[in-house]
């Protein structure tokens, strides 16, 4: 059987939705570890890279048992929800790929302010860092309630957010290019159903074209 016949498009998707299904254990796994040992105690954050997880892996699943079982209803939504996800995840890499310094300022201050209190200090105590810019009233008194170890060193702690700005652009660059990278399989994923669902199964009816 040639590459691009009926078992090879099959064998090909397969793999592809059992890469997916890994990747989604992968950040399922990597959520509870991080929560399990306390680097991450917000909710918000641990409960959105699990919905992740698990919105990747039941896209696998759903492309993994049309594959398997050439079934046409779950292809042909198997190939609109990641033309969807697609879209979204190359728009959200070009914009990683494209925020400037200035932008990245205005996106850490901004979420700075969102969080809570708590969550605050536990980031000024794992980056060793007090306050935010030192530009307002509110950076001033955030610095003087900081709880890290570095006041007890010195009399001034380097800001949190020079700590931030300085691995954020990294931070973004690696984001955007792995999210572009996934997108481009997402596109292999589309392309795969598509024509998956128009091939013939040979050990099937000749007559009837699934």
């Amino acid at each position: 059987m040639v590459c691009g016949g009926f078992a090879c498009s099959k064998n090909a998707l397969c793999a592809l939705n059992v890469v997916y299904m890994l990747v989604g254990l992968l950040l399922i796994g990597v959520a509870a570890w991080a929560k399990g040992l306390g680097l991450v105690s917000s909710i918000h954050i641990i409960g959105g890279v699990i919905a992740v997880g698990v919105f990747l892996l039941l896209i696998a699943v759903a492309g993994l048992v049309g594959a398997v079982n050439h079934h046409q209803v779950l292809l042909f939504f198997y190939m609109i929800i990641l033309g969807l996800v697609f879209v979204f995840q190359f728009g959200i890499s070009c914009s990683c790929l494209a925020i400037n310094l200035s932008k990245q300022t205005d996106v850490i201050n901004a979420s700075w302010w969102v969080m809570s209190n708590k969550t605050r200090n536990e980031l000024e105590r794992s980056f060793d860092c007090c306050g935010l810019f030192n530009l307002t009233t509110l950076d001033q008194q955030d610095y003087a309630f900081c709880t890290a170890i570095c006041k007890s060193r010195g009399p001034t702690c380097q800001m949190c957010g020079e700590k931030f700005l300085r691995h954020s652009d990294e931070a973004l660059k690696i984001l955007g290019g792995v999210g572009l990278f996934f997108s481009f399989t997402e596109i292999l994923g589309v392309w795969l159903a598509m024509r998956f669902r128009n091939q013939k199964d040979p050990r099937a009816n000749p007559s009837a074209f699934l």
